[in-house]
């Protein structure tokens, strides 16, 4: 369901004399609006420890660098996150989903069943899955305007925030080919610094969890089971539907993408640290703000590796502190360019399921949605018999 031109035009951009580091450096931090807030939460809320959090996800950018080539994206596992903040779960089970997560994405990549199920899964599901991706951004954006997160301190009051918010989408709409989004980071880190200019440097402690079969059994339950299929649809199936829409060939694929996102969280786990996934709407916040090639990867990796062990200690207290209006600008530009994605959906049936999928996925579960997508799809297949 791509066209042929979008890649071509992005291929040709990427390979211009313009095309510099600096627009890569802006595409590379253009997902941080996700990936913040839940490292936030997860370190305040339950414990984990920064480094353990954000060294795996930096880890894991540098190895998709390589692999992929591309910038696919490394973002907290939403659904898992929010369970297992809002359940107040510990240490041992975050761990332990991690552990169970990893397991089964490596087994299944491994195993490659999933390229099997991309060649008969329909293109307008993964439409579907993509806007309640596009829909969730603009709803966690609102939420830190609205209703910041308790973790967030030092914000301006909240008639500022959505009136700064206004703006900053306003911008990054306005010139995306800028090095705009970069220049809001490294502002809203200066921010952040002067608002807490306590002692910053060294790592927090990174250690083998605690584990037993009472972690692993809450884990399933609570965190891995609601997790397994909105990973598989928008993990696995979105990103590499995304990377063919915007690159044309890739080596990104669903069975690929399995093995690097099963391999990041046998690695989380063992540390203690947040679980990761692929998430198709983080790739388009990177290609969004400029990323098309490995080195946006490269940049965001390298830098959440370097903070997280020289600078783990203070970080968490800064990044609280970080201008909320930046990252709720940064996701709804992200939720705009993922439901660009859907410029090739043509005719009421196709358009039908796409809404379906898209408005379950955002107001009720993203594993219903695709379930009924697939429900239509089938139906009105058979209708046309």
């Amino acid at each position: 369901m791509s066209t042929a031109a979008e890649p071509v035009a992005i291929a040709a951009r990427a390979d211009a004399p313009g095309w510099s580091w600096w627009r890569e450096a802006s595409g590379a931090v253009a997902d941080l609006g996700v990936l913040v807030p839940i490292a936030i939460a997860l370190v305040v809320a339950n414990g984990v420890s920064l480094t353990a959090a954000l060294l795996p996800a930096g880890l894991a950018y540098l190895l998709v660098a390589v692999v992929y080539r591309v910038p696919v994206a490394v973002q907290p596992l939403k659904a898992f996150g929010a369970a297992a903040i809002a359940a107040g779960a510990g240490v041992p089970v975050i761990a332990a989903g991690a552990l169970l997560m990893g397991v089964v994405f490596v087994a299944l990549g491994g195993l490659g069943l999933l390229d099997r199920a991309a060649g008969v899964f329909p293109g307008t599901v993964i439409r579907g899955v993509q806007l309640a991706v596009g829909l969730t951004f603009v709803r966690i954006a609102a939420g830190l305007v609205v209703d910041p997160p308790a973790s967030f301190e030092h914000q301006p009051p909240g008639a500022v925030v959505a009136a700064a918010t206004v703006v900053v989408v306003a911008v990054l709409l306005w010139r995306p080919r800028l090095v705009l989004a970069v220049v809001l980071v490294a502002l809203g880190v200066a921010v952040a610094l002067g608002a807490r200019a306590d002692e910053v440097l060294g790592p927090t402690p990174v250690a083998w969890p605690a584990l037993d079969g009472a972690a692993f059994a809450t884990a399933a339950v609570l965190l891995v089971l609601p997790q397994l299929p909105l990973t598989f649809a928008n993990s696995c199936l979105a990103p590499a539907d995304a990377a063919r829409t915007y690159f044309g060939p890739t080596p990104v694929t669903p069975n690929r993408l399995a093995l690097t996102l099963g391999g990041a969280n046998v690695l989380a786990g063992a540390v203690s640290g947040m679980p990761v996934c692929h998430g198709a709407g983080g790739m388009s916040a990177h290609v969004a703000a400029g990323a098309r090639t490995w080195r946006a990867p490269v940049l965001i990796g390298g830098v959440l590796v370097v903070t997280s062990v020289a600078l783990g200690r203070g970080l968490g207290d800064v990044l609280a502190a970080f201008p909320l209006p930046v990252l709720a600008g940064l996701l709804v530009v992200a939720a705009v360019a993922h439901v660009r994605l859907l410029a090739d959906v043509h005719g009421g049936r196709a358009w039908s399921v796409v809404a379906v999928v898209g408005v379950l996925g955002v107001t009720v579960n993203l594993a219903l949605g695709v379930v009924v997508g697939l429900v239509m799809a089938q139906l009105l297949r058979e209708g046309r018999r």
